[in-house]
């Protein structure tokens, strides 16, 4: 299976950055791909963890979701549960998140006018990520699980599900440019669909994430373990860049054999493997 080169640059990207790097240098140097994605999961990660802090009562500022009642809900269904506060979570990582783009950045700069504008829009996209798909929950109440009553609510979305809608918009990234009276910016080729709110934008092309490089933080993949009969993402052909990669023995120990005896303990055995491990040039 062929995959996108927006995914394969993704997937030697993101588990290469140091932690600290992603976090606070990453965001200010990376203007492609993979700083609109950070952007974007960063703001959603704000939205979900203060929803869900002010439904278990962990915020003196917020509570239970006061949304209103859907207008497809069953009308003898109950809406009164103590959901997710997506409306509040939204409202304080707009505030939160975006302050600090609008101080970081002076706006007097054309380069820093172009930056602060691609991250507020990728903090707009992962926010709606997470507010645009509130789900409604419901309870069943009834004589043995007879379900004839139920008390509905509004709840969070997962967020793997939030995750896996922007490696979506991350795949479909927008590259853009300033128009021409430099105030803001636009798709740079025109051929490509008009970025909407929910889509992901970025300025520059991404750096080569296969070699090691300090200025964004990145790992390189040199000394990554890779499958070589595997024709997948974890593949040597993907995961070296064409290096090559090494093959050495590994010997692996493991409880086998294991026994459950009454009462009451588990006695194993001690077994030895020895494996086949390539790691890229």
């Amino acid at each position: 299976m062929i995959q996108s080169r927006s995914f394969v640059r993704y997937f030697l990207w993101c588990p290469t950055i140091k932690a600290q790097e992603l976090r606070f240098k990453g965001w200010e140097l990376a203007e492609g791909r993979e700083a609109a994605f950070t952007h974007a999961v960063s703001a959603a990660g704000v939205v979900y963890a203060i929803s869900r802090s002010c439904r278990e009562g962990e915020l003196q500022s917020c509570g239970c979701s006061r949304a209103r009642r859907p207008k497809d809900l069953n009308r003898d269904w109950i809406w009164g549960g103590c959901g997710d506060n997506i409306e509040y979570g939204y409202r304080f990582a707009k505030a939160f998140v975006d302050v600090r783009e609008k101080e970081k950045n002076h706006p007097r700069h054309s380069r820093s006018l172009a930056r602060m504008l691609m991250n507020l829009h990728n903090n707009e996209a992962g926010r709606i990520a997470v507010y645009n798909y509130a789900k409604v929950a419901c309870k069943c109440h009834g004589v043995s699980g007879s379900c004839s009553l139920k008390t509905c609510w509004q709840q969070l979305p997962t967020f793997r599900e939030v995750g896996d809608r922007l490696k979506d918009r991350y795949d479909g990234a927008t590259e853009t440019k300033f128009n021409n009276r430099g105030t803001k910016l636009k798709r740079k080729n025109r051929r490509f669909n008009k970025p909407n709110k929910e889509d992901l934008i970025y300025l520059d092309d991404s750096p080569d994430y296969c070699t090691a490089n300090p200025e964004t933080g990145s790992l390189g993949t040199v000394g990554r373990e890779c499958n070589r009969s595997s024709q997948g993402m974890d593949g040597c052909t993907l995961m070296c860049c064409g290096r090559g990669y090494n093959t050495f023995k590994r010997k692996l120990v493991e409880r086998c054999h294991c026994k459950f005896y009454w009462c009451c303990y588990v006695r194993c055995k001690t077994c030895e493997r020895v494996l086949d491990v390539q790691t890229c040039k």
